[in-house]
Formats: structure tokens, sequence, C-alpha cells
């Protein structure tokens, strides 16, 4: 007998992973074909990640092979875990490469990456061989903290870089006094040496993990040039440095506050209880608890805790917070509402439809967390640069102190200048720059109601040179609409009554256009007599006492048809229109034209992308010529290519990446999954309404419309101006200092201020990407 084939959610098997492409799903592959199957492999059906499992029915039911994949995601889920913790203490970027280094070499841990700029560790580990509390001691003992969700850091632990600082320039600022004063030389070294211990406890402390590491970083430097200038009798000068250091530290820690608590605000908007109804009472429950099918009473003014239906009420409700909509949204009965979002004047009964940790709200809350700890290639870029450069510079700094003296150069003055180049060179801005400028560009995104899904992302989104778009649900409201209506006897009133009689008595689209459309002019009409479809034509029934037929030309095959309908018709036809001719009792009453018609501000839209630089706009639809080309020309398309198939929209995305370089795919992350995944980046509509959406994109409108895409994309291209400013200060600071202390026209105290000025200058300018303004 022939292979059967299976289709099982990948969700439903492994709901910890982030995605298809995890390890974990290779896995489970390889323990499914260990345990008989002839073939496993992942496919992607409507937007959904499925396991295809090709199995013998002779040897295992359907019954069998579910409870084995069901086994054996228990396997693999018991076995293999994914945790994304917030890691406290961190006080610079290196902190973050000493703890990813530290757990890559423990045994047990198949992935750790960490984001300095969100304070966040993304970890997969092997819990046959190492618990989550090893790995939290682990990071205990690298002197770091590990705070559970929801959790914050006490008003000390917060602040203390500032207050170490704060009180190492007292100190400072004292020891320089009783210098001048001419107090006991001890009473003054004491103070400063107190400078030194406040100021460089974190500095030391980060070094010292770094070198346990093998690793030469930032702090290394700093140390080393520190106890430099004291070995040369100038304490002033190495306290400044360190002083200075831990305060621009401090400022950079704050400053990065303000972003990290943009994004965590987000988790905030979801009220912590609910008033449900249970038993004939109202009781007030956590949101945690509620359960599907649940309802829950929401009052005027107060936050929707879950996400659900609305089973009775009538309200506006404001969705800014979670889609970034301009105006509250009308609900009512069968309308679905989201955890978050703010309910109008009207009382809402609602309906759970999902948990608290599968609402919209907490997964896209996750998905930015995630987002965060996603380094762009930039990043990537600095970090490697870092890495090799900051070895290169302790060999010059070594060189320096060495060779002078062998040229009569004195040793002290070739000591001073070398510990002067280690400031100057220390890249402390340039490791900053990127990650900060990436976390308060997704911020702002989040807040926008745009979900992006990580720096490469958000980089990339501002190099687009051209945008693909799905037509229908994308440019299109995805329902038909009638456009014409031609009445040839009688008047438009009578057209639409006719039609409506009849056509109210269909479930089919179109049919229910032409209802809409005649309710919407306020007609009314006596229910029509039974009613006979004729497939692929139209239908006939009786009237108002007259036999009433409508449909497209193939109806009335065999008579003839006014001129005048003809060419209306034709007109139509080729505007790409869909027709239905209307007859009562022989005669041609006029004719109807239905599109599937352009979203609201369309063209505004696609000329906001041209006028920010996205050079070509190109539609991919399954839909004939002529009905794309009508879309294209009322909305200012570029380019239309027609009558694909899911797999020619792949085909035809390989072509454009090929002609412009990077382009984007826009669809409702259904259908266009495909085509989505071979873009550059994949944006999906509505994020906040389908799961598919949140899923597959690599960029997510929370809203159900494109208003927001020129947004993103400015967005994108506002980051990456920053970053490159950023890089240019950076790299341009460095590039400054290093040969004026190299030729002595800058000491210790000057390289440490630009430094450090430098440092919090490209924080100060990432941040503001959070008050952007397209």
């Amino acid at each position: 007998m022939s292979k059967r084939k299976e289709l099982v959610d990948l969700d439903l098997v492994l709901p910890n992973i982030p995605d298809e492409r995890d390890t974990c799903v290779a896995r489970l592959i390889e323990l499914l074909e260990a345990e008989g199957l002839a073939r496993v492999h992942v496919v992607r059906a409507n937007g959904t990640a499925r396991l295809c499992l090709h199995y013998d029915p002779e040897r295992t039911s359907v019954a069998r092979l579910r409870e084995l994949v069901q086994v054996a995601g228990a396997r693999i889920g018991d076995r293999y875990h994914h945790e994304n913790l917030r890691i406290d203490g961190m006080d610079c970027p290196t902190c973050a490469t000493v703890i990813e280094h530290a757990l890559q070499r423990t045994d047990g841990v198949l992935e750790a990456s960490v984001s300095y700029a969100a304070e966040r560790l993304r970890v997969e580990f092997d819990g046959e061989k190492i618990a989550r509390t090893a790995i939290v001691q682990r990071i205990q003992a690298l002197g770091y903290a590990v705070l559970e969700e929801g959790r914050e850091a006490g008003w000390f632990a917060e602040h203390r870089e500032l207050i170490f600082s704060g009180v190492a320039g007292l100190l400072l600022l004292a020891g320089w006094l009783t210098g001048l004063a001419s107090a006991p030389r001890g009473l003054s070294l004491g103070l400063l040496l107190g400078a030194y211990a406040a100021a460089g406890f974190y500095t030391l402390r980060d070094a010292w993990q770094s070198l346990r590491t093998r690793r030469f970083d930032i702090d290394t430097l700093m140390i080393v040039a520190a106890v430099g200038a004291a070995a040369l009798g100038a304490w002033e000068e190495g306290a400044l440095l360190l002083f200075l250091f831990s305060l621009g530290h401090a400022l950079e820690h704050i400053a990065m506050d303000r972003a990290r608590k943009a994004i965590e605000a987000l988790a905030k908007l979801a009220p912590k209880t609910a008033l449900v109804q249970r038993d004939g009472a109202e009781i007030e429950l956590q949101v945690e608890e509620l359960l599907r099918g649940d309802r829950v009473v929401v009052k005027p003014g107060s936050r929707i805790p879950a996400d659900g239906q609305v089973a009775s009420g009538n309200s506006a409700v404001d969705q800014s917070p979670l889609t970034g909509e301009s105006m509250p949204v009308e609900k009512q009965p069968g309308d679905k509402v989201f955890a978050g979002t703010v309910n109008g004047e009207g009382a809402l009964i609602v309906e759970v439809i999902k948990l608290a940790r599968e609402s919209t709200l907490s997964r896209m809350v996750g998905m930015v967390a995630e987002a965060q700890t996603q380094k762009s290639p930039t990043q990537r870029f600095t970090d490697r640069f870092e890495s090799i450069f900051v070895p290169v510079v302790l060999v010059g700094a070594a060189l320096l102190i060495v060779l002078p003296p062998l040229f009569g150069l004195p040793f002290a003055a070739s000591f001073y200048r070398a510990m002067a180049v280690l400031v100057a060179a220390s890249p402390c801005a340039l490791a900053i720059a990127t990650p900060s400028a990436v976390l308060s560009g997704i911020a702002r995104a989040a807040r926008g109601g745009v979900l992006i899904k990580g720096g490469a992302h958000l980089e990339n989104l501002g190099v687009l040179t051209a945008i693909a778009f799905d037509k229908t649900g994308t440019l299109t409201v995805g329902k038909p609409k009638v456009t014409d209506v031609v009445a040839v006897i009688g008047n438009e009133e009578r057209l639409l009554t006719v039609a409506a009689a009849v056509e109210s008595r269909s479930a089919h689209p179109l049919a229910q256009a032409v209802v809409t459309e005649s309710k919407r002019r306020g007609f009314t009409w006596r229910e029509a007599g039974e009613v006979e479809a004729v497939i692929g034509k139209g239908v006939r029934a009786e009237y108002d006492g007259q036999k009433v037929a409508i449909g497209n030309a193939r109806l009335f095959e065999g008579e003839t048809i006014p001129e005048v309908i003809q060419k209306q018709a034709v007109r139509l036809e080729a505007e790409g229109k869909t027709i239905m001719l209307v007859q009562a009792d022989g005669q041609f009453l006029g004719i109807l034209g239905l599109a599937d018609t352009p979203r609201d501000g369309m063209r505004e839209v696609l000329a906001r992308l041209h006028r920010i630089g996205v050079r070509k706009t190109i539609m991919l639809t399954g839909d004939n010529e002529r009905a794309g080309r009508a879309i294209a020309d009322a909305v200012g398309l570029d380019e239309v290519k027609a009558g694909l198939l899911p797999e020619d929209k792949v085909k035809a995305m390989e072509a454009l990446g090929q002609r412009y370089g990077l382009v984007a795919m826009v669809g409702d992350g259904v259908n266009d999954a495909p085509a989505m995944a071979r873009a550059t980046v994949g944006v999906a509509m509505g994020g906040a309404g389908t799961d598919v959406a949140l899923e597959t994109a690599d960029v997510a409108l929370m809203a159900d419309d494109l208003s927001k895409l020129p947004f993103a994309v400015a967005l994108s291209r506002a980051s990456r101006s920053i970053i490159r400013q950023n890089l240019w200060v950076s790299m341009g600071v460095v590039a400054l200092l290093i040969p004026a202390t190299l030729f002595g026209w800058a000491g210790i105290g000057l390289a440490v201020l630009v430094h450090e000025g430098s440092t919090v200058v490209v924080v100060m300018n990432a941040l503001r990407l959070l008050a952007y303004q397209e």
C-alpha cells in the first residue's frame, strides 16, 4: 500500500519554540524518523507551520501516529528549554559579552545571546545536562542578577552606578582641594584612593570577569590606564579617569532605561483583574485565571482584560495602545476585541477566546523582548571590530611604553602617553552606538502599532528599493462592492430594489454586496419568491408578480441584449469589474457593476512611500490582468504581475530581488507566507487580528490597514541614519583622540572627558527615536 500523509500543527507539538527554524524541530524530526516514519518535514499551510508525516497505514494508525508525535514532542519539550531572562547589573556592553561567553562555554547551554540595551538574555539549554537554577547561579557568580518577570530592581539597584560615581566625584574633589590646601599628603592620597575604589568598583569587576574569560575589553583598558597613572604619581588624573568613566556609564544606563521602560510599558497595558460572570454572579478574578468561554464585564472607560469576542453591548474601543490606530473602533456583538485596549462609553460583555498568555498583547510583548536580543548586521560588525581592535590597542600601548625609551625618551613620559592612548582608543561609544538606536527604534515602532522582530529587519526596512503587495485584502478591502448602477428602464431605485429582493435570498458575496448597497441608500423591498440558482451564470426568481433574472451575459444566451446594455457591459468589464444584468418579464432594467474596491487612502500611502525613497511598487495577484490593472491605476502602483499562483509569487519575488535588490512583500500573512519568506522583509497586516500575521512576518502592522507602512519605513530610515551618525561620532572621536594623545597634544583628563562625552552623545542621539514623528 502507498504511503499516506498527515499534517499536525507544529505549535501544538512544540508550543515553546519561537519558529520552525529552531533546532528543536530538527531534533523532533530526527526522533520521529528513528521511530519508523518514512519521512517527516515541515510545511507551511495557510501560513501555519505544520509537521508533514509520511507513514505506512498498514503499520501505524492515525491515532497511534498522533500519540507518537505528542510523546516525541513532550520528550523534546521536557529536555530542551528556551528562556528569555531579565538581567540586572550590567553597566556596559562588555557585560553582555562576558555573560554570553561564560554561558556558551557552560556544558548543557546550547545558545546564549545577551542584549545589553534591553537587559535581556535569550538562552536555550539541555535540561538533562543543566538546570535553569544552575544558569541563574552562573550569572550571579559573574556579579549580575536575574530578575523575575514583573519584578523591578529596587531604587538603590537602579541608581547604584550613579551613587558610586557621585561618591567618587566628591572624594576626588576633596582630595584635590586638600592637595591645594597643602594638607598632609596622606590625607589627600587617602581621599583619592577612596575615589579610585568608588569609581573603579564596577569597572574592575567587569575587567576581571573579562580577563577570566580570556578577553580584553574597554574596562580592561581603563583599569590599566588608571593603574598606570597611579604608578606615575598622577593620582588625580587616574581618579578623574575612573570618575568620568563611571559617570558616563551611569548616565548612559539611565538614558537606556528610558528606552527599556517604553517597551516594558506595553506589558502593563493589560489589567491585572477581570470582572467575570460565573454561576449567575459577578466575581473578580486575576486575568491569569480566566478560561476560554468566560464572560467578562467591561465597564465604560476600563481596559479590556483578555482577547475575546463581544457577546453583547455596543461601544467604541480605543485600540491605539496595540495597533496605533488614531480613532476608536466601533464594536458590536460578534466583533473581536483585544487585551489592553480601552473601552469607550458603552458597557460590553466579552467572551474570552484566548488565555492571558496567548493574548495578542502578551505575544507582542514577548516578541519585542525577543527582538531586542537579536543583533543587527551593524552591531555584529562592531562586535567583531571591537574584538580585534582592543587587543591591538593593548599591544600598541605596550610597544609605546617599551620602544620610545630605547630612543632616549623618558620612561615616565612614554608610559603616561601610552596610558592616554589607551583611554583615547577605548571604543565605548562604538559599542553602544547601534544597540541603543535599535532598542529605541523597536520601542517607538511598537508604540506606533508596528511590531519589528529584530534589529536586522529594522535596518533592512530602511534600505528597501521596491515593495510588492498582494491585491485582495491588502490593497483592497477584500469584499465586492457595487460601484456602478446603470438603469435603462425606470430609475436606480427600481433597479436596485428588484436586484436586492432576489439577491437577499443568497449568501454569495456578490449578492450580499447588492443588498448592502440597497440598504445603504435606504431602499426597502418585499420578499422574493423561490430562487433558482444557475451555476456560474446567475439566479432566477419571481418578485412582485414578475419573472426576474439576474446574472452575467451567459444567463441570457439566445436572447437579444439591448445595445446600450452591451456597451455598458464592455465598459465595465474593461475596468475589471464584474457585471450583473437585471431583467424583469423579458425587459432589461439595467446593469450593475461590482468590484473589490481599494482601501481608503491607498493612493496617499503609496505616494508617501515614493516620497521617502521607495522607487518601485508592484502588485502580485492571482486575479486577472484587467482586474489587477484597474486597482493598480486607481491607487497609483507602478507594476502589475497578474494570474499568479502562490508558487508563482515566490518566483516573482526572486525576479524582483534580482532587478531591484532589497524588496519587501506585504500581505495578510496567510496565502502570501511563501512570498513573504522569500522577501528581504516580509510585512503582514492585521497582526492584532490574526495569529498567522504575527508568526509569519518579519514586520507586523498591528492594525488591518497600510497607513502605518510609510511610518515603519521612514522610522527605519531614521534609525539607520542615527546609527550612521553614531558610528561616525564614535569612530571619529577615536580617530582624533589617538593621534592627539600619541603626539602629546592631549592628556588623560581631556581624553577621558571627550571619550565619555561621546558615549553620552550617541546614547542621547539614539533616544531621539523615541520621539520620532514622520
